[in-house]
């Protein structure tokens, strides 16, 4: 694996990661870390950081390490199965995500994520189930 964040960004390109701007920092083995802006395009209506945004950060953290164990393979990675306990409100700044990968079998990868705000809190856990599938 390599930490090089331009490879997230030519995942991204043209999708929601990209809109809310989702930005890669690492990618290891068993650990992708990344950040979202909280700002207008991830606000809820009261000003505070969406859950569905902290959901799509989560999400996509899991899925592009998994995107990276498998793509040499000729195999695709799909997610399938997300939750999240959203624990403190952010209303500006920034989130900081980091997944690391709980289960890797042939068929099903879990991982857990966790996001914080700016002071190292966490302010949502993930869990993240990804199917492994025929590219």
């Amino acid at each position: 694996m390599t930490n090089h964040k331009d490879l997230g960004k030519e995942i991204g390109k043209g999708t929601i990661t990209e809109v809310l701007g989702i930005e890669i920092t690492s990618i290891e083995e068993d650990k992708v870390t990344g950040r979202m802006p909280v700002d207008s395009r991830t606000h809820q209506p009261y000003g505070m950081l969406h859950g569905g945004a902290s959901v799509v950060l989560a999400e996509t953290l899991g899925s592009i390490g998994s995107h990276f164990l498998v793509k040499d393979e000729g195999k695709a990675a799909v997610g399938v199965e997300v939750n999240a306990n959203h624990l403190k409100s952010v209303v500006s700044g920034w989130v900081y995500g980091e997944a690391q990968i709980v289960h890797r079998g042939r068929k099903l990868h879990v991982w857990s994520i966790d996001l914080k705000n700016e002071d190292g809190e966490i302010i949502c856990t993930s869990r993240l189930t990804v199917m492994i599938i025929k590219a």
